[in-house]
């Protein structure tokens, strides 16, 4: 087992999430700003559901001998409109779900760091079929009265 792949993946989801999840408590404290409460909440309770895999990527981490970093992230631009937040992180889901299942082909000789980005995919498959959902919803019963069930 080479434990710096390992390592490496790991840290390279810690930088990214950290990042993903930080705008999406952002995302979520703007939309509970504009009454939309139950969005809003989804997103902060989000927020809080990646941190936690953040903290269990870091644990790893620490477990396989390494040191984890605190890295910079990207400038990323809020969408404050809810459709458009919803399209943009589902393409960074999307996106994401595929990096991660390649990511998972280069840590197969550690089961361990491998059954935690299998459990961590799992996860993201389920937020990237919430946010089809929503869209499908919209089409259905159109944008303001979605809109309504947001409050």
């Amino acid at each position: 087992m080479d434990k710096q792949k390992s390592i490496e993946a790991l840290q390279f989801f810690v930088t990214g999430l950290s990042e993903g999840a930080f705008v999406h408590k952002v995302q979520g404290q703007i939309f509970k700003s504009e009454s939309f409460d139950k969005l809003g909440q989804k997103y902060i309770d989000h927020y809080n559901e990646e941190m936690g895999w953040v903290e269990k990527f870091i644990d790893r981490i620490i477990d396989l001998g390494g040191c984890p970093k605190v890295e910079k992230h990207e400038a990323r631009e809020l969408v404050c409109d809810p459709l458009e937040y919803i399209k943009a992180d589902l393409a960074i889901q999307v996106a994401g779900v595929e990096l991660l299942r390649k990511c998972m082909a280069t840590v197969c000789e550690d089961p361990t760091t491998y059954d935690m980005l299998k459990a961590y995919l799992l996860d993201e498959e389920e937020d990237q079929y919430w946010s089809e959902e929503q869209l499908e919803l919209i089409e259905k019963i159109g944008y303001q009265n979605w809109l309504m069930k947001q409050m």
